[in-house]
């Protein structure tokens, strides 16, 4: 979601803060900005473009500093609008920012010679709504529906001489989640950090330069140092030429003393933001296409069914668990729903699977025997960090990641974890992350059927093979786009659609419909096939298709009752297909044969041709592909 860079260097940090902007793009955004130092005043451009036409306005108005802030927002509080877009300024009581020369209109700049205070922020403020009325008490004027201005006005009003303190005293008073950079027009070369709920990086400057970096996330440096250090909850990060400190505060409270603390420097070597396209439109269609690989390299090493892949305590930690506890959100939480059946059909484990935003507002039984197993794509997805420490707070201490970030949050976090290696996903709408989640979670439940003695050797080495088999059976299902594309032309058409499917592929259904609303902005609904007659069959007509998605497994048959009733009410049938099936292409039927029936892993198979089908009716109808409206790659506030 939102985006924050920050800088203190001698060298102008403009070009570093607007190329961290855009390696952060790929976590959707609905508006931008830059806030320097320059000249004795604070100096700020924002706008509702593209990231790359507020680069241009910056280099017009020859705005440069050795010190900034910089932001990426997705609409929380306010619409997406210029004077909601941060950074946020504080010139104090009784002046109103859009008369101060600091409300500029869209993408222009504009200098602000009484604004003491810039703010940016990612999160969200609970108390928000108390603290603005207790600020305009006292004489402060709003420029904006945001909690982020409450933040910089409360900072304002508690400086005096000292930014490091003004912001150590402003913390206790908030409630909520935050990361936030703060600098100040009285103190240049001076930004100050603080995260709670959000991630926040300290990157740490080339030996003897003497500059520092903030950053929501570690990409946003790349390039730039590879020196890097994660903070936790509740640290505050003070950011000085050739200096850089972090503090903690001892105990919580209005009057919470901070003490200095030590945070290990990891080396980190980043991907370099978004890699180039070569010969594909858009990076969800790279994506989709990278999946044979990102699959391949998730596997790698994998010699062998052992708990050790998930970390030296695994072993011991797997025969103490008689239960899962799936925690999840979006399409994570589809790839739980399909790891239910596996566990629960070879590891013969009872497993549920929660919405993690539901998970903790629920009174649920907890079970100390139980295995909490998290799955996110960024490590960083606010709900499901909430969920995990929820469990862990009802007496739940086993806990396991499947997720794509080695260094986020949940991975440190979790007793255990498996890092599943799908590279950066730049689309918002997850493709691969997804099929390596699933490799992912099939490698947990042979490891767990191997520890409660529920895997013969003969079976792990069928297993081995099926899954080495994986990337040479995705490279023929990704052969079927040309069909693919001919079933778009006809989805591009229509404004509502229905996804079937039966056990394994329910979820995958599910997932499918997910990808066509995300992009397309078709309306779809998955159901279990065996669920039509209760209810969604009244909404079958010949302009509502019916995707289906159909492998030669035990459920065949019931399947295709299911089918006859879509044709009996003049539906249109759009079917994925084993082979051997014995669904033929008819009038009102249309099949595309898949390569292979791929047994219990083929739901990782079966999803890729409707990541496809959603993409090419995405490009059919002309939709922002990789940034679809209203959604963002990294979901970090609740």
């Amino acid at each position: 979601m939102c985006g924050i860079v920050g800088a203190v260097s001698q060298r102008n940090i403009v070009p570093i803060l607007v190329e961290g902007l855009k390696r952060l793009e790929y976590r959707g955004y609905d508006s931008c900005g830059v806030a320097v130092h320059q000249g004795g005043e604070l100096r700020r451009a924002r706008s509702t473009s593209r990231v790359a036409e507020l680069e241009a306005n910056v280099q017009a108005d020859g705005i440069a500093s050795g010190t900034g802030i910089a932001h990426t927002r997705w609409a929380t509080h306010g619409a997406p609008a210029v004077h909601n877009a941060h950074p946020h300024f504080s010139a104090g009581p009784g002046v109103d920012a859009m008369n101060t020369g600091f409300g500029a209109l869209d993408g222009a700049s504009a200098a602000a010679p009484t604004a003491r205070i810039g703010l940016v922020h990612n999160g969200i403020i609970e108390n928000h709504d108390e603290m603005r009325a207790e600020l305009q008490r006292r004489g402060y004027v709003f420029a904006s529906q945001t909690d982020t201005e409450v933040i910089a006005h409360l900072v304002h009003s508690l400086y005096d001489g000292d930014l490091l303190e003004a912001v150590q005293r402003a913390l206790p008073r908030l409630r909520g989640a935050y990361a936030i950079a703060v600098f100040c027009r009285d103190e240049p070369h001076r930004v100050v950090g603080a995260r709670q709920g959000s991630p926040l990086v300290l990157g740490v400057g080339a030996t003897g330069s003497g500059e520092h970096f903030l950053a929501s996330d570690a990409m946003a440096l790349a390039g730039v140092t590879d020196q890097i250090v994660y903070l936790e909850e509740g640290d505050v990060v003070d950011l000085q030429l050739g200096k850089a400190w972090i503090t903690a505060a001892e105990a919580p409270g209005p009057n919470a003393r901070y003490r200095p603390v030590q945070r290990a420097v990891r080396t980190v070597h980043a991907h370099s933001g978004a890699a180039e396209l070569g010969p594909y439109r858009h990076y969800m269609q790279k994506e989709i296409f990278e999946q044979p690989r990102a699959l391949a390299d998730t596997l790698e090493g994998v010699e062998g069914i052992s708990a050790d892949l998930f970390g030296d305590r695994a072993h011991r930690i797997f025969q103490q668990v008689d239960r899962v506890l799936i925690l999840a959100c979006g399409t994570s939480f589809y790839s739980g729903s399909v790891a239910r059946y596996w566990l629960e059909s070879l590891a013969g484990i009872p497993t549920t699977v929660e919405v993690a935003s539901e998970y903790r507002y629920r009174d649920s039984v907890p079970d100390p025997r139980t295995l909490v197993v998290t799955i996110s794509q960024s490590g960083e997805t606010a709900d499901t960090l909430a969920a995990l420490k929820h469990a862990r707070s009802l007496g739940m201490p086993h806990t396991l990641t499947i997720c794509n970030v080695a260094t986020s949050a949940m991975v440190r976090e979790c007793e255990l974890a498996y890092i599943t290696r799908a590279g950066v996903e730049i689309g918002v709408a997850s493709t691969k992350a997804f099929t390596t989640q699933l490799a992912g979670l099939y490698l947990l439940t042979l490891a767990l059927a191997q520890v409660r003695g529920r895997l013969s050797d003969v079976q792990e080495a069928a297993e081995l093979k099926a899954l080495r088999h994986l990337p040479v059976a995705l490279q023929a299902v990704l052969a079927l786009e040309p069909q693919i594309i001919a079933w778009s032309e006809d989805f591009a058409r229509k404004e509502h659609a229905l996804f079937l499917g039966r056990g394994l592929h329910y979820p995958i259904a599910l997932e499918g419909a997910l990808k066509l609303k995300e992009i397309s902005y078709i309306h779809a609904e998955a159901y279990p096939a065996g669920e039509l007659k209760h209810g969604p069959l009244a909404l079958v007509t010949a302009e509502m298709p019916v995707v289906t998605v159909a492998p030669n497994d035990a459920l065949l048959e019931k399947l295709k009752s299911n089918l006859q009733e879509v044709r009996a009410r003049g539906g249109e049938l759009y079917v994925f297909a084993d082979a051997e099936t014995q669904i033929e292409n008819e009038s009102g039927v249309h099949v595309i044969r898949m390569p292979e029936h791929y047994g219990r892993l083929s739901p990782i198979l079966h999803v890729v041709p409707l990541q496809l089908l959603a993409y090419h009716t995405a490009c059919a109808r002309g939709t922002d592909v990789d940034k679809p409206r209203n959604l963002a790659k990294s979901v970090t506030v609740e």
